[in-house]
């Protein structure tokens, strides 16, 4: 059985929750009673780390990656590349995807890039500014997208 794990906190009692495979979920009864408050929370703490991926210090070089995406997910693959530097860039997908290149200034979001309902995607990217820039994918439906990232020019 494929477990997660989470918390959320109703007043100084927490509760944990296991979700198996088959999407069953097991928590006190209690845990339900007022789930509009409870299941933001949880929501939040468990999907947080994904919407703020830290960029992967590869040395420039050269990186193949895969995820195996499922319906609404995400995948990103990030980097710094300072201004004037470029990265070739190569993937496919199972199913369309929506694609971008973006990064991040406070609360606002760049998107250099952006292609939705794609299957494949190949070119040059070169850094306008020095940022830490993520190529990301969301599926619409399950996908598997496999790639490279070229090594930094």
């Amino acid at each position: 059985m494929k477990e997660v794990r989470g918390k959320a906190f109703h007043g100084q009692k927490s509760y944990h929750i296991a979700v198996s495979g088959t999407a069953r979920c097991l928590a006190p009864r209690a845990f339900w009673h007022d789930a509009r408050m409870k299941i933001p929370a949880l929501a939040f703490a468990l999907l947080a780390p994904a919407a703020f991926a830290a960029p992967m210090n590869d040395g420039g070089k050269a990186r193949d990656f895969a995820h195996d995406l499922k319906p609404g997910a995400v995948a990103e693959e990030c980097l710094h590349l300072a201004a004037g530097k470029s990265r070739r860039f190569e993937w496919s997908a199972s199913a369309p995807v929506d694609f971008n290149i973006h990064y991040h200034q406070g609360d606002n979001v760049t998107y250099p890039v952006k292609a939705n309902g794609q299957r494949e995607g190949k070119g040059r990217f070169k850094a306008a500014a020095g940022e830490d820039y993520c190529w990301m994918w969301t599926a619409k439906g399950a996908a598997r997208v496999t790639g490279k990232l070229g090594p930094e020019e």
